[in-house]
């Protein structure tokens, strides 16, 4: 009976599905079947790009989820940073399943959850590194790993149809700030015993040689202190860099600095990671932002938001002059401590342009390492895991194809690399592995307080009316008599400037005048054709005359008594 089971399982494959976070960085998320089980490793969000006009956030389309509810086990995450938790608040409602995450990376979740109301009505279980998960035909082991966020974790799944290693974000060091290194010791073992796959983290899979320790920062910044220790010292890091934080922290003490922190996802995340023992911070170092009058400038570093240069984090409002209670000085030391995001680059740099009209001193350059692996690091988890086959993840395709190279070299055939896409269908078990379908993939915008009601369209309207304004033309009809009753009026905004364009606010009037009243004799009711009428001809007119296509709006108003 036992080998009949055995036999069953066997028989069965494992699928893989990724639903996000291969086109791109961000927006990680990856469904795991085994017959009616399946888990589902991380749920990330990815933010707006330039052309996404109101959007707060990108989250990943859950239908297959959603579809397949009854058999989904439970969401497993790697670590804290928005890219892997972030659209938890947004999935859980529509997806309520249990969450397994480690210690700090379930006190940023649940962070999240307090501030969405859904602490209560959410399963949560904090998981050591070491432990094993079960979930119904899988098993889940968490093993310790490094990254540029502390608790970060790589995961053995075990399935029956056998054992697929996702490495997470990760980077090998020797040296970490806080905690242990790299569980290196247990990737081997579990390389020892068989693994089919291994999903690797490919973000620097085109960065020679391998990633430094964080604590080579630390040295950098002791300099930085000693070089400027007659300044005011302003600091810009990832907020979820808790080991970043900590080596700044730690060399203010030494120098004799107070320690004030701005922008509310920093504060956030040190709370969270004082009270959970995540990071140590010397007795009467840390001080408001308002005490920051009572110290000498020299005495004082502020820890900020905005290093990648977003519009309303701490860091720009205080380049921009904007912040309420920090004022950028002549003289003020300010160090980026990180390294812009692909995109993020010319936010970037008229941050530090802002700030260096301010006569502030900007320094750029050798303040930051990666948190991801380099090549050399890649190559090491490879041969310890030794997999059957490779499944490059987390980056666009350029990094995917670097990481396919990678393992190419290392004795892995070719045809045993997957490059997936989103919604790919991957099935394997040891006698072999194909992409056999595809599942419904996508994102899902989020503005304001709105999930998923803004589409295509209403972006596609938004983006006309950032290229090229509104216009729009009231006028008025008597249903009874079906006349005109009050003549074209247009207004624009955006447009043209209406007091420098009254030729050309006329001809259109006239025009419309012109087109309405014709077709009001010809017997023309229909509003909607109306309506279709004017927008057709009134945007030929303007192409002719201003080469632009503004949105065009036409209002009937309803004059019937």
């Amino acid at each position: 009976m036992s080998r009949k089971k055995k036999h069953k399982a066997s028989s069965s494959k494992l699928q893989i599905i990724p639903m996000g976070g291969l086109e791109q960085i961000g927006m990680n998320i990856t469904a795991f079947r085994y017959e009616d089980s399946i888990i589902v490793v991380d749920c990330g969000l990815s933010f707006p790009d330039d052309d996404m006009f109101g959007i707060d956030l990108v989250i990943p389309d859950v239908t297959y989820l959603k579809e397949n509810i009854d058999k989904v086990k439970g969401f497993v995450i790697t670590h804290g940073h928005e890219d892997h938790i972030g659209a938890l608040p947004y999935i859980l409602p529509q997806v309520n399943v249990p969450v397994y995450a480690t210690r700090l990376t379930m006190g940023i979740i649940e962070h999240k959850l307090e501030e969405h109301e859904l602490l209560k009505s959410t399963k949560r279980k904090v998981v050591s590194f070491g432990d094993t998960i079960e979930l119904g035909h899988f098993r889940v082991e968490f093993i310790r790993t490094n990254h540029s966020i502390v608790d970060a974790a790589a995961l053995a799944i075990y399935s029956p149809a056998g054992t697929v290693v996702h490495t997470g974000d990760f980077k090998v060091d020797y040296t970490p700030v806080y905690g242990d290194p790299i569980d290196l010791q247990r990737f081997g073992e579990i390389g020892r015993k068989g693994v089919l796959a291994l999903m690797c983290d490919s973000t620097n899979a085109e960065r020679p040689g391998f990633t430094a320790s964080e604590k080579t920062v630390g040295k950098t910044l002791d300099t930085l202190f000693e070089e400027h220790g007659n300044t005011r010292i302003i600091i810009a890091t990832f907020a979820s860099n808790v080991d970043r934080v900590q080596q700044i922290i730690s060399t203010a003490d030494r120098y004799g600095r107070k320690v004030a922190v701005e922008g509310r996802s920093m504060t956030t995340i040190i709370d969270i990671a004082q009270k959970l023992g995540c990071i140590k911070i010397p007795e009467n170092t840390l001080i408001d932002i308002d005490e920051l009058r009572n110290y000498a400038p020299n005495k004082t570093v502020i820890i900020t938001t905005g290093s990648q240069g977003e519009s309303m984090a701490a860091l720009s409002r205080m380049a921009n002059g904007q912040h309420r209670k920090i004022n950028v000085n002549a003289g003020d030391t300010i160090i980026f401590s990180s390294n812009p995001i692909p995109g993020n680059e010319k936010a970037v740099t008229n941050v530090i342009n802002e700030l260096l009209i301010k006569g502030a001193d900007v320094i750029f350059q050798d303040v930051h390492v990666s948190g991801h692996a380099c090549q050399e690091d890649i190559k090491l988890i490879y041969t310890l895991v030794r997999p059957k086959y490779a499944i490059p993840v987390h980056g666009e395709y350029k990094h995917l194809i670097a990481q396919r190279s990678l393992a190419a070299n290392l004795g892995i055939s070719r045809k045993n690399i997957f490059l997936l896409r989103s919604g790919d269908i991957l099935e394997m078990n040891e006698n072999g592995a194909q992409v056999n379908g595809r599942v419904q993939t996508g994102t899902v915008l989020v503005d304001g307080l709105g999930v998923g009601d803004v589409g295509n369209v209403v972006l596609r309207e938004r983006q006309r009316l950032a290229e090229d304004g509104i216009v729009i033309v009231v006028f008025g009809l008597d249903r009874e008599s079906g006349r005109l009753s009050s003549a074209p009026s247009i207004l624009s905004r955006g447009f043209v400037y209406v007091k420098e364009a009254d030729e050309l606010i006329d001809d259109a009037t006239d025009l419309v005048l012109d087109e309405v009243t014709e077709a009001l004799d010809r017997g023309t009711t229909d509003w909607n054709k109306l309506k279709s009428l004017v927008k057709d001809v009134l945007s030929d007119f303007i192409w002719r005359k201003t080469k632009r296509r503004p949105m065009i709006l036409p209002i009937i108003m309803d004059t019937r008594s």
